[in-house]
């Protein structure tokens, strides 16, 4: 192995060691913005949900029935980072700031309080709610 190799491999051991186990409570939070507020995939995000987030995403897809999201579909531009965590053991919350930017309609931010519990010995997320 080259120099330059073993330092790139070095590099991605050290980014993947950064990165938040997917399991974990913020792992499943972070797993769910992905899908819903980032790709706005409502089926990619159910398998993350339990009760109330659940039925808020159904209703979601109930909404939306019909109206797909494609290759042509012009999709914003999403970046999110976590700006607080409270960690009370049974029901780990998290607050994530979206910036969101629209090709030709500028950009706006939004907070995200995602709220996970346990489901059998899996984290999910049990709660969701968007503010300014």
């Amino acid at each position: 192995m080259t120099r330059r190799a073993g330092l790139l491999a070095a590099g991605l051991l050290v980014v993947a060691a950064c990165r938040t186990d997917p399991h974990s409570a913020q792992g499943v939070a972070e797993g769910f913005v992905d899908q819903y507020y980032v790709r706005i995939d409502l089926r990619a995000a159910k398998p993350f949900c339990i009760g109330l987030a659940l039925k808020k995403l159904l209703e979601g897809e109930r909404l939306t029935a019909g109206q797909t999201i494609d290759e042509g579909t012009r999709l914003p531009l999403v970046r999110y980072r976590l700006v607080d965590k409270k960690d009370d053991g049974d029901q780990p919350s998290f607050v994530f700031e979206g910036t969101i930017n629209v090709d030709g309609a500028g950009s706006f931010t939004r907070k995200w309080l995602v709220t996970t519990r346990r489901d059998g010995g899996a984290w999910k997320v049990s709660n969701f709610e968007e503010f300014d």
